[in-house]
């Protein structure tokens, strides 16, 4: 892989050294560079080092341009504005060449590994064992998958854990109505996905029916929870069933999220079982949790409820059970001492902010999350209906996942249709299952995370917009320009003049790299979404200002065939970044 320096990151490197010859104790300051509308860049450091050096600003900075080579190289000139800013413009000749060496190196266009990449494990998509899913599992899962596509890409190793809920009271509930109705259950083999939840939502009614009328069944069932946290074998074979019968479902529902899930990262709250008393004994021992009316609690002095009253952290109930706080302890110890991560990341409804504060906090105190280890919540908001209140069904439900992306790809079907020239019906609905996943996943992700954002259908499958389908639209009409150029190539001119619509292009499409880099870093997926939505509105200008093929010169056409092709490959690896598909068609 050659990594390719961005065009500000040369900037920043020759205003260092004019700035280092000019004022040689600024060596090392930062010049504050930026994007600008009054020139492609400009610089607002020297005012704070001209007040610091006791010197005009002005005229230091009038000293610091004189430093500075322009003309046909990196930059083409830089004059000072006000009190001091610099306002820089580059070359054509750069644009196009730090392009051409970005085009050159395939997929990653240039791209760097970050030194040092660390291991993160990210844990999202955290479906129920034994209930459907539904818009409130959206979230996670959507976001989760993005994070990882970005931090792969610089170079950080992901792990993925899928905190599945798979233990508890109704677990007790729903093994022993089984083991009392014999047969209700159809192994996970003879079923779909929609089949195998629907088996498991009606004995779950039945069990949860028979539990709440009949005061010996429910002894019985708190029984057979007892028994299923001791390893009875015949409870742990019937719970195995249900969760074999509820990943056959998880699966169905990933697939049409077009997200991959793998088995391995699938660990659920059972997975942590063996594990928990240890927990709660180093806790107990090292004095970071105490006993309090018979639980293993730790308390924070800065966390106090309504009556001014510590809120504890349950590690342990009175009754001997674990809760919540327990298996998740347990999991930063098997992550941070077993899977060697650097670093946690939670991809939780942002209302378990607080539990994740205690938990993170009682790692701190037990050391498990020590130096060079980090944990963060990713909180994030709620789906709300168009209305901009909770997104229910009409009945008052919540609205089953399955049910959103199935009416998400009906709507994109419609759209695709219209737009469709010699598209068979197979390709139509294929192409409606990229649009219509593409569009709910886009509005979420081009949305800050610790925000709600409306769920309207309409909206996303829009071909107008900031959305996903505009997106689309802009990859399918450049590679219907190149399949239409024939025998012509992209070729890169740097000697050509770049119309103002084409330095704007190409300016953006160096940005690519940093911006994956700044999003990821921050976990801040809204960020490259808004990246790309620009891009496809640059290239949207460019094209209806700079005719591709019907330039003036060959020359002309082979270097806008050239943006044509880079523009399409960073939308293809931006949106795949997102876990969202280009069709080459629509």
């Amino acid at each position: 892989m050659a990594s390719v320096k961005s065009l500000s990151d040369s900037v920043q490197q020759h205003l260092a050294s004019a700035l280092s010859a000019t004022l040689p104790e600024a060596a090392g300051a930062d010049p504050l560079l930026r994007r600008s509308d009054r020139a492609d860049f400009q610089a607002n450091g020297i005012l704070a080092l001209a007040k610091k050096a006791k010197a005009n600003p002005r005229e230091l900075a009038t000293q610091v341009v004189s430093q500075i080579v322009t003309g046909e190289g990196l930059i083409q000139d830089v004059e000072v504005s006000g009190p001091g800013f610099l306002n820089i413009t580059i070359s054509d000749r750069a644009i196009t060449e730090t392009l051409a060496a970005r085009a050159a190196d395939g997929d990653r266009l240039g791209v760097p590994l970050k030194e040092n990449a660390g291991i993160t494990v990210v844990d999202y998509a955290q479906p129920n064992v034994a209930k459907e899913m539904h818009v409130g599992h959206l979230r996670s899962a959507v976001i989760g998958d993005a994070l990882r596509g970005m931090l792969d890409f610089t170079g950080e190793q992901t792990i993925g854990r899928h905190h599945i809920g798979d233990w508890g009271t109704q677990f007790g509930m729903l093994i022993q109505y089984l083991f009392e109705h014999p047969g209700e259950l159809a192994p996970a083999d003879d079923v779909d996905g929609e089949q195998a939840m629907s088996n498991l939502n009606r004995v779950y009614k039945a069990s949860r029916a028979v539990f709440d009328a009949d005061e010996e069944f429910k002894e019985r069932a708190r029984k057979r929870v007892v028994a299923l946290q001791s390893g009875d074998k015949e409870t742990l074979e019937l719970w195995q069933q249900f969760v074999d019968e509820s990943k056959v479902y998880f699966y169905s529902v990933f697939e049409k999220l077009d997200m991959e899930i793998r088995d391995e990262e699938i660990v659920g709250e059972s997975a942590y079982n063996e594990g928990m008393p240890e927990t709660a004994r180093l806790l107990e021992e090292m004095g970071v949790a105490v006993r309090s009316e018979g639980a293993l609690v730790v308390f924070f002095d800065e966390i106090r409820g309504k009556d001014d009253q510590p809120v504890p952290l349950i590690v342990q109930k009175a009754d001997g059970g674990f809760g919540y706080a327990a298996s998740d302890l347990t999991a930063i110890r098997n992550r941070v001492l077993d899977l060697h991560a650097t670093t946690l990341l939670y991809v939780v409804d942002v209302r378990q902010s607080l539990h994740f504060k205690m938990v993170f906090e009682t790692a701190r105190r037990a050391g498990w999350l020590k130096d060079g280890v980090t944990a963060h919540n990713m909180g994030y908001g709620t789906v709300l209906g168009a209305d901009g209140k909770p997104f229910k069904t009409r009945e008052g439900e919540t609205v089953r996942l399955e049910d959103l992306l199935d009416e998400a790809v009906q709507r994109a079907a419609e759209v695709v249709r219209e737009k469709a020239q010699d598209l068979t019906e197979d390709e139509i609905q294929e192409r409606a299952a990229q649009v219509g996943i593409g569009a709910v996943k886009y509005a979420d992700l081009s949305t800050s995370p610790n925000r709600d954002y409306k769920f309207d259908l309409d909206q996303m499958v829009s071909l107008n917009g900031d959305t996903s389908v505009y997106l689309q639209y802009a990859y399918a009409r450049i590679q219907s320009i190149l399949r239409k150029a024939g025998e012509t190539k992209p070729v890169a001119h740097p000697e050509l003049e770049l119309a103002p619509a084409e330095r704007a292009l190409g300016l953006h499409l160096d940005a690519f790299g940093d911006t994956v880099f700044e999003s990821a870093a921050e976990y801040a997926p809204h960020k490259l979404a808004a990246y790309l939505y620009q891009l496809a509105s640059l290239y949207t200008s460019f094209y209806d200002k700079c005719p591709v093929l019907k330039a003036e010169t060959p020359a002309q056409v082979e270097n806008r065939l050239f943006l044509c092709d880079v523009t399409a490959r960073t939308l293809h690896q931006g949106m795949a970044l997102l876990g969202i598909r280009t069709p080459e068609r629509l």
